[in-house]
């Protein structure tokens, strides 16, 4: 599993802080959002792609060795593009208890799409231990179906004309980043998705495909 950390980035919606980024590989070939990723135009689909293909990064174990040495309390994003490891078509247990151990005293975060019922149980576990894994749902119904799992907060996508906190169907709180709506916040100012947390984070749609994601919940 190839990983690549830029130590302090260079995005103002994360702001200076470490940001890793794992080959496509890693995410799940049922996720929803796969034709629409982020990540998959402009300069960072060219940096992924890199990584990708092993010419860019570093081995899982390197990368955890890394993770260990930043210094404690450091806030931290895995995955700026890319999933949790995997093998056999899940998480790979063994690979992100290597990560969790890595984390121990430092604050990473990250965001998966990963939802078979080995994966949930394993987020489930990664959050208890201290490394925050956002689940990441596709529209609101779908938020509540993974806020029901209770292993771990939940962030989803909203459409991008949206400004204003709402509730999910079951009337779950969903509150919008701020990142996306205030120029002065990042993640690194931030800090809600490295927290354990009730309230799902929303994220307006943004990119070259957000029109069409657009549509897609439109029609959920």
């Amino acid at each position: 599993m190839q990983v690549h950390v830029t130590m302090k980035s260079a995005n103002a919606k994360t702001g200076p802080i470490p940001v890793s980024t794992t080959e496509s590989a890693s995410c799940p070939p049922d996720c929803a959002m796969r034709a629409e990723c982020y990540a998959a135009s402009g300069p960072l689909a060219l940096h992924w792609a890199a990584v990708s293909a092993g010419t860019r990064g570093t081995s899982w174990g390197q990368f955890c060795e890394t993770i260990a040495q930043l210094p404690d309390g450091q806030l931290w994003r895995h995955n700026q593009a890319g999933d949790l490891p995997v093998a056999g078509g899940t998480v790979d247990a063994v690979k992100l208890g290597q990560l969790v151990a890595a984390n121990a005293g430092k604050r990473g975060f990250t965001y998966s799409h990963h939802r078979d019922a080995a994966s949930i149980a394993w987020i489930r576990h990664a959050n208890a231990w201290g490394f925050t894994v956002n689940l990441s749902a596709n529209d609101l119904a779908d938020a509540d179906a993974l806020a029901d799992h209770a292993a771990g907060p939940v962030v989803v996508v909203l459409p991008s004309t949206t400004t204003a906190n709402t509730t999910t169907p079951a009337g779950r709180p969903v509150v919008i980043c701020p990142a996306t709506q205030r120029a002065n916040v990042s993640c690194a100012t931030c800090q809600l998705c490295q927290r354990q947390r009730a309230a799902i984070v929303g994220f307006p749609a943004h990119g070259s495909r957000h029109r069409v994601i657009n549509m897609r919940l439109a029609s959920a």
